[in-house]
This record gives structure tokens, sequence and C-alpha cells, in this order.
């Protein structure tokens, strides 16, 4: 009888693991800090960039009204409408523009029909647009064990004090 072994490239949802060596306020701050350590030949494998302290944030970005719902419905079914139109066009004997036009109208049709029954079954309970992001209050870089040491001192001298604490200001 055999042993199956994992992999441990697939993986993928472990709990990260390694010495904390920085933190950031942001991520492209913390990317360039790896980044950093890459231009330096730093072994990079052993570094993990961790979001910490996660928060979903919704952004409204604008109001939803009829006009709006119905317009959407009409654009989203078009393209759905043409994409069933060229399959229409491409297997039918006469021409294929007569297929594609049927498709993007009948799409169009039912697209409007099917936006206006969804918002108008929310009753304006959720009349605004929105997009929603996964944000984190911090990033941490963590290294192994071994590495640790090397990139959190690497990273405290690019910074000119603790590694992810700006430098403190001059003071005239």
């Amino acid at each position: 009888m055999s042993t199956v072994q994992k992999d441990p490239r697939r993986e993928l949802r472990r709990r990260p693991s390694g010495w904390p060596v920085a933190s950031f306020g942001t991520y492209l701050e913390a990317q360039s800090a790896v980044d950093a350590l890459s231009d330096h030949e730093f072994p990079v494998h052993s570094l993990t960039i961790v979001g910490v302290d996660l928060m979903e944030v919704e952004q409204v970005t604008g109001r939803l009204t009829w006009g709006k719902v119905i317009l959407g419905g009409l654009a989203s079914g078009a393209w759905m409408g043409l994409f069933f139109g060229l399959l229409f066009g491409i297997l039918s004997v006469g021409p294929m523009i007569v297929g594609l036009l049927w498709g993007i109208a009948i799409g169009a049709i039912f697209g409007v029909i099917f936006a206006a029954v969804s918002y108008g079954l929310t009753g304006g309970a959720r009349d605004f647009t929105s997009q929603t992001a996964i944000v984190a209050g911090r990033y941490d870089i963590l290294a192994d064990p071994e590495h640790a040491e090397r990139a959190r001192d690497f990273l405290a001298a690019r910074q000119g004090g603790a590694a992810g604490e700006p430098a403190p200001a001059d003071e005239d």
C-alpha cells in the first residue's frame, strides 16, 4: 500500500507562517519593501505579505433610477442577444445579419423586462449603486525564521528607523 503525499503548492489557503519583519499602512508600501529586498538579492520566496484587520468597504457610486435600470437591462440584454444572434446567424440558412439583429432585439427586450421586474420587486429598498472591496488595516511582511533578522535589519535601515515606521521628521 502506498502513501499519497500532498503537494505543498496546492495548499493555497494555509495560515501564513514566519516572523513579522515589517508593517505598512498600504499594500503598495509592502510591495515596494519586498521589491527592494529582491533588488538586493534577498531570497524573496521566503516572504509573505499578509493583510491584517480586514474589513469590507462599500463605496456608494451613485443613485439608482428607473432610467439607469432600464438602460442597464437594455445593454446587458443586447450583449447576451448578440451572442445568441451570432449563433443563430452562423447556424441559419439565410443572411447572418438577420439572425444577429433578431438576437440583439430579443435580448434587449428580455434584458429590459428582467431588469425592471427585479428592480421593481425591491420596493425602493436599495436605490443606489456601489462597489464593494475587502481592504486591510495594515500589511505585515513575514519571513522564514532563517531570513527574518536580515530582512528586518535591511528594511529598518531602508526606513531610517524601525521597519515599517516612517523615519522621524527633522526638527529645525
